[in-house]
Order: C-alpha cells, then structure tokens, then sequence
C-alpha cells in the first residue's frame, strides 16, 4: 500500500546535459522495484523522460492561459494597449484598431487595466498540454509547452494541481526539473521536500552547480549533489564548491558507454547506489 505521505524529489541542475533526465529515470525504475512511484517531467520546454523510458503518452488535459480580447465597438483606438504590452503582443497604432499576437501574450492583464473605455475583457488560449503513461511499474506525468509560447511555468502549475490530487496513492514521486534557475525551474521546485542537483565536473557545471544550490537554499530545500560522468573532468571543482557551501556529494556516477548505448535505445539505466541515497536515509 502506498505511503500517504508521499516523498517528493526534486532532480535538478543548473546546467544542461548534465545527465539530470537520466539520473531521474533511473532513480525511478531503482525505486519502482519495491515502492509505488510516480516520475514527473516539469521540463516543458523539452520533455525527454518517456523517450528515456519508452513511454506511450496519452494525453491527459490541455492547459489553457488566458488571453484579451477586444470589443472594437467600445474601442476608441487610443493605443495605450500597446504602450503598456511589455511582451509586445499589442501593436497599437492610434486611430487603428489594435492588432494583437497571442503567442506573444503572457496574461499580465496590463493592457486591461488600461483600457478607458472597458472594452478589453479574457478569453484563453491552449499553450500546451498535459501527457500520462506507464512503463516499467512507473507511472508518468509529462508536460509540454506549445511550440512558440513563451510561458512554460504554466504547464509546470497544472502539474502541480494534480501532483496535489494523486499524491496519497504514490510512495516516491520524482520530480525532473527543466534546467537553469527561472521560473519554471522554481515551479516545479515548489512542492519538493528534497533535492538533488546534478552536476558534472568541468568549469562551467561547476559555475551553473552553484547558481542553483543558491536557488534551493533559498527555498529552504535539502540538497544534496549528484556527480554525473565523475570520471571526465577535476572532481575538485564540485568537491571543493561542496565543501564551501556545507553540502554533501551523495554519488558518483561514472562515465559508461553502456548508459549511452541504453539511453539512445530508451532503455531504463540501473544503478542501485542512486537508489540508496534515498533508502538509507
């Protein structure tokens, strides 16, 4: 039976290709061997874990944003829409009706509070979708951003609503965070009792590696390091940083042809040691 409080794991990197997706799916086939677990992809701009996993998504839900629309009846054609679209949606020439850009349109609501005349109310646009599936006794929550919409932490708060829905009938639920330190990043961070980031000893893993400690401390979460690939590069860099910011490195994983070999076929990668950096807390 499942555990009603389900642990939350956030897997994330400052940098990308550091392995972070991969670190994830085997977590979560490592875990799904004795425990019930649920495996989110919150990285929308590019969603790769059913790849990793030969996933079939199905889809699940559209996720909508809202959008102005115009009453060009009650619309006077003073411009002030466009002067205060700062994604510049809104292209407003005075005495010309507005000409708007919805893929542009990140629902600030600016120019509906501007709007003299009240003639600009909402409507909503789909800026992406919601996917689900099943693999290797995994259960999937997959998000994926509409091509040319700019706002990706939408799709990571829709994933959110339902993590809080299902969360009492999963033991582990993992989650894969989109690389870097923006806001979809802390979306998908919100609801993590813990963290793990993985990094890779080179310069720049080291510099990206730090940004996001920062983050996560500021979130107030529990993290520890993952060393991806500990093999190419001066463990130094990530051992030294470690040592300075009092967190502790809870693996290394090796550089290995035959992780490369299984992720380009989609085939779930075992490594029981990332398992027990969970197990054995």
């Amino acid at each position: 039976m499942a555990n009603k409080q389900a642990r939350i794991i956030g897997v994330t990197g400052g940098k990308g290709g550091t392995g972070k997706s991969t670190v994830c799916s085997s977590l979560a086939y490592e875990l799904a061997k004795d425990f019930k677990v649920l495996l989110v992809d919150a990285d929308a701009d590019c969603p790769n874990d059913h790849l990793l996993l030969s996933v079939k998504r199905k889809k699940l839900q559209t996720v909508e944003q809202r959008v102005p629309k115009w009453d060009f009846d009650m619309c006077v054609q003073c411009g002030l829409c466009g002067t205060v679209c700062k994604t510049n949606a809104i292209v407003s020439i005075k005495n010309k009706n507005p000409i708007f850009t919805s893929e542009q349109c990140n629902g600030c609501g600016a120019c509906v509070l501007t709007c003299p005349q009240n003639a600009i109310s909402w409507s909503k646009k789909a800026i992406g979708e919601i996917y689900k599936g099943e693999n290797y006794n995994i259960d999937l929550l997959s998000g994926e951003l509409k091509t040319n919409e700019p706002i990706s932490e939408f799709v990571v708060n829709e994933l959110n609503i339902i993590i809080k829905k299902i969360k009492k009938n999963y033991d582990y639920i993992i989650i894969d965070t989109a690389a870097g330190i923006h806001c979809p990043v802390i979306a998908a961070l919100e609801m993590c009792d813990r963290a793990f980031a993985v990094t890779e000893p080179t310069p720049l893993g080291r510099h990206d590696l730090e940004l996001i400690l920062q983050l996560l401390k500021k979130l107030n979460i529990k993290t520890e390091i993952i060393l991806n690939r500990a093999d190419i590069g001066d463990k130094n860099l990530i051992y030294d940083l470690a040592e300075k910011l009092q967190i502790k490195v809870a693996v290394e994983i090796p550089y290995s042809k035959t992780i490369a070999r299984k992720y380009a076929k989609g085939e779930p990668i075992q490594n029981e040691s990332i398992k027990n950096i969970l197990i054995n807390k």
